[in-house]
């Protein structure tokens, strides 16, 4: 984790993470050293609580530490205005989340155009990308449909190729599975290493479920606000 290299290469670090809320004593957060390179497989388990969410937000400039820093492929978030952590966002990230967060009013492929849009990408190339991006998740066969048509499977596939469309460096997994049944839920995290490992995306995923934990190469506990390796 101190190889000079490996964090010229990272994607994502984070120097001594702390966050604490007001009204609080004991933080959140407590000092986290911690970096995500190209390709890698990163999963973050812990109780309800621990903070796993919290330094999701954190990593991805969604909130600001009490302390420390995070930089995003090499550029501290710290000195960044608010529209340019937007624009980094949508350059080096790609977001799943327990709830896929479609819009309802639009289908398939609009909703995973979407980022590519706020880009100012053209619309048929917007499209096009999106297609194919469809189909590379088996939905291939539902790009019009709206997501109340679509099952809570779909629904997540069609989360994640919305995440994947803008070729991110690095996706970020807020309990990617947390909604949905057992036989779907291993589906869906498979998909997730089967594009890490043939498109070399790099997975920053938190869970609470220590048997798709178990998929992963990089394990660690959130425990009292630090990372301990599983």
């Amino acid at each position: 984790m101190n190889n000079v290299a490996e964090h010229t290469n990272s994607i994502l670090r984070c120097i001594g993470l702390q966050k604490t809320y007001a009204g609080l004593e004991v933080p959140v957060l407590a000092g986290i050293d911690f970096s995500v390179s190209a390709g890698e497989q990163v999963v973050v388990v812990g109780a309800s609580g621990s903070g796993k969410s919290t330094l999701l937000h954190l990593l991805a400039g969604l909130d600001s530490p009490s302390q420390g820093e995070v930089m995003l492929m090499g550029k501290s978030l710290k000195s960044m205005t608010e529209t340019n952590k937007g624009l980094m966002r949508n350059q080096s990230l790609g977001f799943v989340y327990q709830f896929h967060h479609l819009l309802p009013e639009f289908t398939a492929l609009e909703n995973v155009a979407l980022p590519l849009l706020i880009r100012n990408s053209a619309r048929r190339e917007a499209y096009q990308q999106a297609s194919e991006m469809l189909t590379k998740v088996g939905l291939g066969h539902r790009l019009e449909h709206l997501p109340g048509e679509l099952s809570g499977g779909e629904r997540q596939r069609a989360a994640v190729a919305r995440a994947l469309v803008t070729k991110p460096k690095c996706v970020i997994a807020d309990e990617p599975t947390g909604n949905l049944d057992r036989t779907t839920a291993h589906q869906v995290f498979d998909m997730l290493l089967d594009i890490n490992q043939t498109q070399g995306v790099a997975l920053v995923v938190v869970t609470h479920d220590l048997e798709l934990a178990a998929k992963m190469n990089r394990q660690y506990r959130l425990v009292d606000g630090l990372l301990q390796p599983l």
